[in-house]
C-alpha cells in the first residue's frame, strides 16, 4: 500500500527524528543485590524418617543456592502440630528437629513463629496452662529468642518479624496485639528512608490464595477464616503506606503460592517445605522453598522451587 507524502507528514517524520537524536544516551544502572535468603516455611517435622529426610534435601537445596543465602529464614510451623499435643509427643517433634537442623544448617537462620509451633491451646494437648514452656514458650526456647517479634538489620536491608498468632480461648486468629501493633509503629518510624524493609508473617498478611482453599463462597459470599489472612490487615496496610521503604512482605501457613501487589507492596505467599503435610502436592503446589533476592533500588524478587 503507497502513502503519500505530504510536507506536513514529513516535517513531523523530521521533528520526531530531531527530538529522539537530542535525547542523552545514558546508562542503565543494573540493581545490585544486597541480601538473599531462603525461605522455608511450614517444615511440619515429625518424627518419622519421611519428614526428617525431607526438610534435609530442603536444608541441602537452600545451602548449594549458588551464591549462597546470607539467611535462612523460616517461616515458621516447623514441626506438625503442638497446639493440641501432650507434653512428650511435642518434645518428640522438637527433638526431631533440632537433630536435623543442628546436624545440617551451616548458615544464619532467622525463625518465625507458626501457630503449630505454639504448645497447649487446644483442649486435646491435656494441660492447664500453668506449664512453664506453655504457648509460645516452648518454641521461643527452641528458636532461642526472648520475643516472638523482632527485627535484624543487614546490608541496608530491614527484616522486620511478626508474630501472626493471636490466643483465642482454646484456639488462635491472625493479628497483631498493640503492644506488637506499637512496637511495629516505633520500629518503622524509627527506620531510616534509605533502608529498605521486608516482612516476615507466618500467617498471610494479605493473599490471593485463601479465596480458593476449598469452598469459600458456598454462602453467596466470600468467607475467609480469620485464622488464614490477617484481620488488621487494613490496618497495617495503612501504616505500611505511611514508609515507602516497606517493600515486601513474605509469608507461609497457606502450603500454597503466589504473590500480590497492593499500594506497592508485594506480598508473597511462599508455599510449604512439606507440601501436603508430607503427603505431596496441596492442591497444584509440590513442596518447596523460595529464593528471595532484595536490591539496593528496593526492589525484591520471589522464586519458588521445588527441591
Amino acid at each position: 500500500m503507497s502513502q503519500q507524502i505530504t510536507r506536513r507528514t514529513l516535517l513531523g517524520s523530521t521533528l520526531t527524528a530531531g527530538a529522539v537524536s537530542l535525547l542523552p544516551n545514558l546508562p542503565q544502572k543494573t540493581p545490585k543485590r544486597q541480601l538473599r535468603l531462603a525461605h522455608l516455611t511450614d517444615t511440619h517435622i515429625t518424627t518419622e524418617s519421611k519428614a526428617q529426610q525431607g526438610f534435609e534435601k530442603a536444608i541441602a537445596a537452600a545451602q548449594s543456592l549458588n551464591p549462597k543465602p546470607d539467611y535462612i529464614l523460616f517461616g515458621g510451623d516447623e514441626v506438625m502440630e503442638t497446639l493440641g499435643a501432650d507434653e512428650a509427643s511435642t518434645a518428640a517433634q522438637w527433638k526431631s528437629y533440632q537433630s536435623v537442623k543442628k546436624a545440617n544448617i551451616e548458615i544464619p537462620a532467622i525463625h518465625t513463629l507458626g501457630n503449630h509451633d505454639v504448645w497447649g491451646w487446644y483442649k486435646s494437648s491435656k494441660t492447664t496452662g500453668s506449664e512453664p514452656k506453655w504457648g509460645k514458650k516452648w518454641a521461643l526456647e527452641e528458636f532461642a529468642l526472648e520475643k516472638p517479634y523482632y527485627s535484624i538489620t543487614k546490608n541496608g536491608w530491614k527484616i522486620i518479624v511478626l508474630d501472626s498468632i493471636f490466643h483465642l480461648e482454646g484456639s488462635y486468629t491472625s493479628k497483631l496485639d498493640d503492644d506488637q501493633f506499637g512496637w511495629l509503629e516505633d520500629e518503622l518510624k524509627n527506620t531510616p528512608a534509605s533502608t529498605n524493609i521486608l516482612v516476615s508473617s507466618h500467617i498471610p498478611l494479605v493473599c490471593v490464595c485463601g479465596f480458593v482453599d476449598g469452598d469459600n463462597a458456598k454462602t453467596g459470599n466470600w468467607i475467609i477464616p480469620g485464622s488464614w489472612m490477617h484481620l488488621d490487615f487494613l490496618k497495617i496496610k495503612n501504616l505500611f503506606h505511611k514508609h515507602k521503604n516497606v517493600r515486601a512482605a513474605v509469608s507461609g501457613h497457606m502450603h500454597q503460592v503466589d504473590a500480590a501487589n497492593f499500594l506497592g507492596v508485594d506480598y508473597f505467599c511462599n508455599g510449604a517445605v512439606s507440601g501436603s503435610w508430607w503427603g505431596g502436592n496441596y492442591y497444584e503446589f509440590p513442596p518447596g522453598i523460595a529464593v528471595i533476592d532484595l536490591f539496593d533500588d528496593g526492589t525484591v524478587k520471589n522464586t519458588y522451587q521445588s527441591y
